[in-house]
């Protein structure tokens, strides 16, 4: 791993531990709650103890004067939820452009078992090469996801991360198997740090007990978007997080330090 790369990496993660939320959901969802108004929600959740922050280039002059020195990582293909195949994510960028909208990392989509998993390997696989000549980290979203494939079966998504290793990426974000037991398979399926995704809101217990899970299955960390940018309170659902992913907090003592209710 270069000397660029490696220093990049500190940019978007704190000790080798990633808060990542991304917020390229305008494509995909159109300008939903949380989104609108982008840049409260950039500088809420950043001063909340987010790592970094994830957008489409397009929205990069909103991000930079929102995110308080927190790192930013551009995403490089998409889908809408509108289009013929959500599963068909496309190029929307180089990492050239990302390095022109003030990079630290790019990200990069693929639904291994999907019908298009073989266009998106050569895509990606093209993108860790170019990423690495630039000394750039590549941030790949890993999903088991297509006909047939249970996006939560812990032996798909450790193919689905063991993949994302063989051509390249630096960092990898999956779906959570469930519970911490299940997800030993899919952490021990590569040596690169591992992230959970968020997907879609749930109360503030779930979504915590959801972290804790995955660290103690030996995660690396969130990219989880939609249980942060659309909470009522951006900052307090963050620094929750931020208390298990970053200090190592219980479920009951993240939640009670952020100022959220204790839900059963």
């Amino acid at each position: 791993m270069s000397t660029g790369i490696n220093a990049r990496l500190e940019r978007i993660g704190t000790d080798g531990a990633y808060l990542i939320v991304p917020m390229d959901h305008g494509i995909t969802l159109g300008a939903v709650d949380g989104l609108r108004e982008i840049e409260s929600t950039i500088d809420a959740v950043t001063r909340g103890g987010a790592d970094a922050v994830l957008t489409q280039r397009g929205i990069a002059p909103r991000v930079h004067p929102n995110k308080n020195g927190r790192g930013y990582i551009v995403h490089l293909n998409a889908s809408t939820s509108i289009g013929p195949d959500p599963n068909d994510k496309r190029l929307t960028g180089t990492v050239e452009d990302a390095i022109r909208a003030g990079a630290d990392a790019v990200s990069f989509h693929i639904n291994v078992g999907s019908d298009h998993e073989p266009d998106q390997i050569t895509q990606l696989a093209e993108l860790t090469s170019e990423a690495e000549r630039y000394g750039m980290p590549v941030l790949a979203m890993a999903y088991a996801r297509g006909p047939g494939v249970d996006g939560t079966d812990p032996e798909a998504l450790g193919h689905a991360v063991r993949l994302a290793e063989e051509i390249g990426a630096d960092v990898v974000k999956t779906g959570y198997s469930g519970d911490a037991d299940s997800f030993e398979t899919v952490t021990a399926a590569t040596s690169l740090p591992v992230v959970i995704a968020g997907g879609s809101k749930g109360t503030d217990r779930e979504t915590i007990e959801m972290v804790r899970g995955a660290i103690d299955a030996g995660g690396a960390g969130v990219s989880m978007g939609r249980s942060i940018f659309q909470h009522e309170d951006p900052k307090a659902i963050t620094q929750a997080v931020a208390a298990v992913v970053h200090d190592d907090r219980s479920v009951e003592k993240a939640l009670s330090d952020a100022g959220l209710a204790l839900e059963a």
